[in-house]
């Protein structure tokens, strides 16, 4: 599965008075939302042609088992790669509307690394930070 850091882009050179989130930074994040949910996509409907070709009716109930075992593994990747295209849509979207680069939970820039790190980003790192050490100390 695709990682946003291991896209190719060139990383973005901020000049010191320029707006955050101004027209040439959120066209530089569309592009790299656009290719990795293009990069995705593709990814999606070349494991789908593979399932499709690979449907062998074995025998042997253990290559029987194996083979369900590897398109349920193979399932469960292309649920996750359609969940994170949604948002990616949804980031888009934000791009659009020219909300994006702003954490939901406190309204602060949430920085240039840091998106081109994790385009879909929705949270400051503090805010992050915060919400992690939450979760942890309710799966106690």
């Amino acid at each position: 599965m695709a990682d946003a850091t291991t896209r190719q882009f060139t990383p973005y050179q901020a000049s010191a008075d320029e707006e955050y989130m101004n027209d040439k930074q959120l066209e530089h994040f569309r592009k790299i939302l656009d290719n990795w949910k293009a990069e995705l996509s593709g990814d999606m409907d070349r494991a789908v042609h593979a399932m499709q070709d690979e449907v062998t009716v074995f025998a042997d109930p253990n290559d029987r088992a194996s083979q369900e075992s590897d398109m349920a593994l193979e399932l469960r990747n292309r649920d996750r790669e359609r969940k994170l295209i949604k948002k990616i849509d949804e980031t888009l979207r934000k791009v659009s509307e020219r909300e994006y680069g702003y954490c939901e939970g406190c309204g602060v820039e949430i920085g240039l690394k840091r998106l081109e790190a994790r385009p879909t980003a929705t949270l400051c790192i503090d805010c992050k930070t915060l919400d992690e050490i939450r979760e942890r100390q309710v799966a106690r």
